[in-house]
């Protein structure tokens, strides 16, 4: 968790009334990002999400993407990070369908999972 994921989670509370966040499980993550990731356990990531004052709920998913958990919960508004393409949103159609919106947040610059990663692999001891 660096300062993008809190400002990202902070902003997108103030969107809604309620925020629940889905959040990759490790099989999940190792999937998508590699063998070398999570860097943390899923409980390690779930309790730290869930510890924050404007977060009212997390889930954990265990597909690749959180279509299935979007399509239950079919939310008001859907956020995700502005580097993502609207229409390569995961789960948009179905909230879109469904009366709901579709929102895109600026991400805090110089802030990044891969980015903290590589700054450690570069350090000198």
């Amino acid at each position: 968790m660096h300062l993008g994921h809190i400002d990202y989670l902070e902003k997108s509370r103030n969107l809604g009334d309620k925020l629940i966040v889905g959040v990759n499980s490790d099989k999940s993550v190792r999937k998508i990002k590699g063998s070398g990731r999570p860097i943390n356990d899923e409980n390690a990531r779930l309790r730290t999400v869930a510890a924050l004052g404007f977060v009212d709920a997390v889930i954990k998913f265990e597909e690749e993407t959180p279509q299935n958990l979007i399509e239950f919960l079919l939310p008001d508004i859907l956020v995700k990070g502005k580097d993502y393409k609207k229409s390569n949103i995961v789960g948009a159609d179905a909230v879109l369908q469904n009366g709901g919106q579709l929102e895109t947040i600026d991400l805090v610059e110089g802030y990044s999972t891969s980015g903290i990663i590589n700054k450690l692999k570069n350090l000198t001891v």
